[in-house]
């Protein structure tokens, strides 16, 4: 009997067939395994089941909820049916893609015979037993061993701690396990050759409780301390994993500007009057200024792709923004920014920053774009920060809060007059875009803020 696995057609998914030979006393039925609803995706959680045990299933209609690497998505049935059996209860986590999750039947009255349907595991192979080599016959009788009166040698030394101001000797591995658990090796006798500690001699002491009356720092937390223990979801995991991927891999570098956003700011002010359709935020309008420098400095719009040998230089500006979300950061995607005005990247932002939030981008909304932009600057806390480059991208650009700040006027009464300024910290891929160029990209963004009319030319 055949079962199949299915997944949503957008975006494409492969269909896997399974054979299950050995259900075959059950009613003819269909395998539903854990679909990828992202390209990235290589397993995932099942959040919450919309559908239970009898409900009929039409094609479209929403059987699950499934934490993919990046958000809570639908998941979409596209067969005709009736679900007979869940498989893997709400909550679960990590389940590697293809796995079964649910059996649907096509006819109502085949549900009840699947209220003990279990999956069987696949058989594991015995290992092939070894073959003894033969022994050799001999007719000779064996040698016997001499006996010896003389007492047995012992095999470890006698256990001694090391004196007050004496060297201690241990094995790595003891040293290392006397450190996990907060041990003092002092207080340990060792058992091997001249006194040395070995991994044995830590662990009885472990184990003897002596080491909990040491004034060594304990490993684990104090009776009294107060704490919550948050579980990792498969959201953070892929986040983690990621942006260590990202430090750990990547040669960047900072280049940071202070850029003064006066002229910006009266710009605003006066588009914003008597509006009632729109409001544009400085974040709008920063967007669009990246999106003028990234066209006459194409190498901080690029990819850094080794497997295909060449690094992409892009004419569109995909610039995707980084939100905060209740279960980590999103970067929802204004795509080809270069053709839209003000008022459709600050409309098409609000938007889906508003889905970003709730968990209901599509993952082309959040997979790809070509340059980056994290703005802090709504927290007046924060003048200056850096961010994290989001691979193959080359280019992200962090916005710190506005403020007031005295510069040289010759003209003013006292000799300095107020000024009103940002700072933009850019983090680059030294493997796309050299220092150089990265000043001139910097370069020009400032030249835009500060002459904000550029963004018509």
């Amino acid at each position: 009997m055949l079962s199949r696995v299915f997944a949503r057609s957008r975006p494409a998914f492969n269909v896997a067939r399974l054979q299950l030979r050995t259900y075959a006393s059950y009613p003819e039925h269909t395998i539903i395994g854990m679909p990828a609803l992202s390209p990235t995706m290589t397993q995932g959680g099942l959040a919450v089941w919309s559908k239970k045990v009898g409900d009929r299933l039409e094609p479209g209609c929403v059987i699950a909820e499934v934490e993919t690497d990046k958000a809570q998505m639908d998941f979409e049935f596209q067969e005709e049916g009736y679900l007979a059996k869940t498989l893997v209860p709400e909550g679960t986590k990590d389940l590697p893609i293809n796995t079964p999750i649910a059996v649907y039947v096509e006819n109502e009255g085949d549900v009840a015979a699947f209220a003990d349907f279990k999956v069987e595991a696949p058989a594991k192979k015995a290992p092939a037993p070894k073959e003894e080599a033969p022994k050799e016959e001999s007719s000779a009788p064996a040698p016997k061993k001499e006996e010896s009166s003389a007492p047995a040698k012992k095999t470890a030394s006698t256990p001694k701690k090391a004196a007050p101001g004496e060297r201690i000797i241990a094995s790595p591995l003891a040293k290392t396990i006397a450190l996990e658990h907060g041990i003092s090796l002092r207080e340990v006798a060792g058992t091997g050759p001249n006194g040395r500690i070995v991994q044995e001699d830590v662990e009885k002491y472990i184990e003897s409780g002596a080491g909990k009356k040491t004034g060594a720092v304990a490993s684990a937390p104090s009776a009294t301390a107060s704490f919550v223990d948050v579980p990792i979801t498969n959201m953070r995991q892929i986040i983690g994993d990621r942006l260590l991927h990202s430090t750990s891999s990547i040669p960047s570098y900072l280049v940071s500007s202070d850029i003064s956003v006066s002229k910006l700011l009266k710009l605003r002010q006066s588009l914003n009057t008597g509006a009632s359709d729109y409001k544009l935020s400085i974040n709008d309008i920063l967007v669009k200024a990246i999106t003028v420098a990234a066209r006459r400095v194409p190498d901080a719009n690029a990819y850094w792709l080794q497997e295909e040998g060449v690094i992409r230089q892009f004419k569109n500006v995909d610039v995707s923004v980084a939100v905060a979300t209740p279960t980590g950061l999103l970067t929802p995607i204004v795509k080809n920014a270069e053709s839209k005005g003000l008022t459709a990247i600050s409309a098409e932002i609000k938007e889906l920053v508003s889905r970003a939030k709730i968990n209901k981008l599509a993952p082309e909304e959040f997979q790809g774009g070509t340059i980056c932009i994290s703005n802090l600057g709504m927290n007046n806390a924060v003048n200056m920060f850096t961010s994290i480059i989001n691979p193959p991208q080359s280019t992200i650009l962090a916005i710190g809060t506005v403020s007031k700040v005295a510069v040289e006027d010759v003209a003013a009464e006292h000799g300095f007059s107020f000024d009103t300024k940002i700072n933009i910290t850019g983090t680059f891929d030294h493997r796309t875009i050299d220092g150089a160029k990265a000043a001139a990209f910097m370069k020009e963004l400032k030249t835009i803020i500060e002459n904000p009319l550029q963004l018509l030319l």
